[in-house]
């Protein structure tokens, strides 16, 4: 990470605005009143690997110190391995600790008055950077260096780089006490960081926020490559750089496949450069398996098809998952059996159990596909729960193969709650994840896969859907080779290390890659075998060749955490010394890791600092989430229309809080033209039609005041000066308490008033959500 600082010229400082109405942490120039100004993407894609640098440039047009927070994801797969701070010529190497220690340098640095910054991971796909006392006039890039591998399959690798954190459902009922994160949702039982992976959202209608840059060097490094092609942005190519075109927004995924011709396979072992001598050889192994060119023969299989139709999958996203659930419907025989079931807030459908594939049967569950549509909240632990059971459940009558085939969105807050009640239930049944949108939590589904030895397919528009349902198809149907196992000699495999731990089937066209740790000199062969459909036995030999490859090792070690926090979330909580462990012996961030850098010099000498949340795009092709607007976009209400209406209220859960489902706006031939709103305010109004209930609002207030409650006075104040603002629009019916907020009584008495009116006491602060 580099941080630089550069003043900004007379001129620009001169056409600083300071809004008084716009509220805490409120700025507006000519460029709009966010903190983030530029995202810059530099990749350089060697052969089948990655190495990126990430540069997000803050500016300061306020009067007073700030700290700059923004919710951002990476590529899941993707190993963050370093980071510097640079300042007025002066560069400071980051440190990688632990997860707490590293929070409290951070803070110590803030409060100290010295420049410092800090980048956490809250999911493997979204990660947190704050930077402290920017002082005004001056502009600060941050920078992450990361390296990760490229999916390759059919033919084509694909480079995918995400741009926005969608969305999430949070389920459960929300906690007492101070919120863990900066986001705008609660934290509830169920998601107990929903406020460190919910940025505010820009209303629609809102000018660029940023400027983009993304660049993309190709090295084919020996493969033969073909046609590169970008699906959602306008790029340009020069020889082999690719570049999107200026005035792109980052509301969508960066997806460039590249034609390369198919390799071959590969064993390479790469000795650590930091062993002691005493020690003996050791290193980290990637082996590269390639298919055999072999006709799949089909055999009976179970499976179980869950369609997510929740309010985050309206537009054409319901669509694309309709046609590609059909698909899979079509693919069945009459020796198979199945089950299609459709989930919301509710899951309908699965009847009696797994039915025979019949023609009549497959009609019938074409039809209940073809009456989804979307509504309500993704509550996705039910429906897996419900259809592993399935599966299990009719073991003893199976013939042949068990698959469970999720098409969603993935969009929800709960990931470990759901890893750690599905884990026990997955046994040997494939689960394949087919993740539909153009900002999917590819991170999930990725998990998901996984432990469920399956595949995932990510379909980003309808353009794309056929392709990718081919590609399920031929892993539903019949994969090559099962049973995979390897074998060493010359070197000694050290088994617990292996990644994937659940080693995948060989599917046509998909090269499988297994990596590892070994012991002894890096010579020899590794054998993999497996079991081909026919029966005979499969068994191919690769021989080992020592490189100096040092992304071997951070791949391997990003996989191996992966597979580590993965187990943790399932319950495993004693692996929490060996994660951080793992995380700091090979350099790579985790969940229970962060990396931070401290400037010397003292640029803030009181450490106050106004604390500004960059708000992010709307994703492509979606509506903007009731509840999801942030204090920063609140003085934007009157000068940004919106486009379509909020989204509904869902039935809460039991002893829940309220929920909202936030729409997709529809795309495409034949999609309905935005229905205009008179403004935003006019649309919270309660009343006769609302789509917000006043308890609502009052129980979203109550929450920012509790997580107000240890600020300095001078914060407290504003804050009940934001609070005024909101309520006069949201709430027209606290008008007489807007006016007490805004009349001439002590702080003290204004903020006791304030929790007497929203309705609550202030209980105390809880643990942080990771050394729970």
């Amino acid at each position: 990470m580099t941080l630089s600082v550069t003043p900004m010229e007379p001129g620009e400082v001169g056409r600083i605005r300071i809004l008084p109405e716009a509220g805490f942490g409120a700025l507006e120039t000519e460029r709009g009143n966010l903190p983030l100004d530029r995202l810059a993407v530099r990749t350089s894609v060697s052969g089948l690997s990655a190495r990126t640098v990430v540069a997000a440039e803050f500016v300061n047009v306020h009067d007073v110190p700030l700290e700059a927070t923004y919710i951002f994801p990476l590529p899941d797969r993707a190993a963050v391995t370093g980071m510097t701070m640079t300042a007025d010529g002066h560069t400071v190497q980051a440190e990688l600790q632990e997860r707490g220690a590293a929070r409290e340098t951070y803070d110590r640095a803030i409060a100290e008055g010295k420049r410092a910054s800090i980048a956490e991971e809250e999911r493997p796909d979204v990660f947190t950077m704050r930077v402290g006392n920017l002082v005004p006039g001056e502009r600060v890039t941050v920078e992450l260096r990361l390296v990760g591998p490229l999916p390759y399959e059919d033919g084509a690798a694909t480079f995918r780089f995400p741009l926005v954190v969608a969305p999430r459902y949070m389920p459960g009922t929300a906690l007492p006490g101070r919120q863990v994160g900066a986001g705008h949702e609660p934290d509830t039982d169920a998601v107990p960081d929903a406020s460190r992976i919910s940025p505010p959202v820009l209303l629609p209608g809102f000018p660029n926020p940023l400027r983009l840059s993304i660049e993309v060097d190709v090295d084919p490094a020996g493969l033969e490559l073909g046609a590169v092609t970008s699906s959602l942005h306008a790029v340009v190519e020069d020889e082999r750089r690719i570049s999107i075109r200026p005035g792109e927004r980052a509301d969508r995924d960066f997806i460039l496949r590249l034609a390369y011709a198919p390799g071959g396979q590969t064993a390479i072992a790469v000795p650590d450069q930091d062993a002691d001598a005493e020690d003996a050889e050791q290193g980290t192994y990637a082996v590269t398996v390639v298919p055999p060119a072999l006709e799949a023969t089909a055999r009976p299989k179970d499976v179980v098809l869950l369609l997510d139709r929740s309010g985050s999958m309206g537009g054409w996203k319901m669509v694309a998952a309709r046609r590609a659930a059909a698909r899979v419907v079509d693919t069945l025989t009459s020796g198979d059996r199945f089950a299609v079931l459709t989930f919301d807030h509710a899951v309908e459908g699965a009847g009696d159990g797994l039915a025979e594939a019949t023609d009549r049967n497959r009609f019938r569950a074409v039809e209940h596909l073809a009456r989804a549509n979307a509504r309500g909240g993704t509550e996705l632990l039910a429906p897996l729960k419900q259809g592993l059971e399935l599966l299990a459940g009719d073991k003893a009558e199976s013939a042949g193969d068990r698959v469970l085939v999720l098409v969603t969105d993935g969009q929800v807050g709960n990931e470990d709650q759901i890893l750690e009640e599905i884990m026990p239930l997955i046994g040997d049944i494939r689960v394949h994840t087919i993740g539909i949108d153009r900002a999917v939590n590819a991170g999930f589904l990725g998990r998901l896969a996984s432990l469920g030895g399956g595949r995932t397919e990510l379909v980003e528009s309808e353009d794309r859907l056929d392709e990718a349902m081919e590609h399920i198809h031929r892993r539903i149907g019949a994969p090559l080779v099962t049973d995979l196992a390897l074998r060493a000699e010359g070197l000694t495999l050290v088994a617990a290390t292996q990644s994937p731990q659940r080693l995948p089937a060989l599917y046509p066209g998909v090269p499988l890659v297994i990596s590892g740790r070994y012991a002894g000199s890096p010579s020899g062969t590794i054998t993999v075998t497996g079991r081909r459909r026919d029966g005979g036995d499969f068994e191919t030999t690769v021989p080992v060749t020592a490189k100096e490859e040092p992304v071997v090792a951070a791949q391997w070690a990003r996989a191996r955490l992966r597979d580590l926090e993965d187990r943790y979330a399932a319950g495993d909580h004693s692996l929490e010394p060996a994660i951080t462990a793992t995380s700091l012996r090979f350099g790579v961030l985790c969940r229970f890791t962060a990396f931070v850098a401290v400037d010397s010099r003292v640029v803030n000498e009181n450490g106050e600092n106004r604390r500004v949340v960059q708000p992010v795009e709307t994703p492509s092709g979606w509506e903007t989430p009731a509840g999801a607007l942030g204090d920063v976009a609140t003085p934007f209400i009157a000068m940004a229309s919106a486009s379509m209406p909020l989204a509904s209220p869902l039935p809460p859960a039991p002893g829940g809080r309220p929920r909202f489902a936030p729409r997709l706006m529809a795309t495409g031939a034949g999609a309905p033209p935005p229905r205009p709103m008179a403004s935003f305010a006019r649309a919270r109004k309660p009343g006769a039609g609302s789509t917000v209930d006043l308890a609502a609002i009052l129980k979203t207030e109550l929450a920012r005041l509790r997580e107000a409650e240890g600020r300095p006075d001078h914060e407290r104040a504003e804050f009940l000066d934001d609070l005024a603002s909101r309520l006069e629009v949201l709430a027209p019916s606290l008008k007489d308490f807007v006016a007490f907020l805004r009349g001439d009584r002590s702080l003290a008495e204004k903020w006791a008033e304030a929790i007497r009116v929203l309705g609550g006491t202030t209980p105390e602060d809880r643990k942080a959500f990771w050394k729970r």
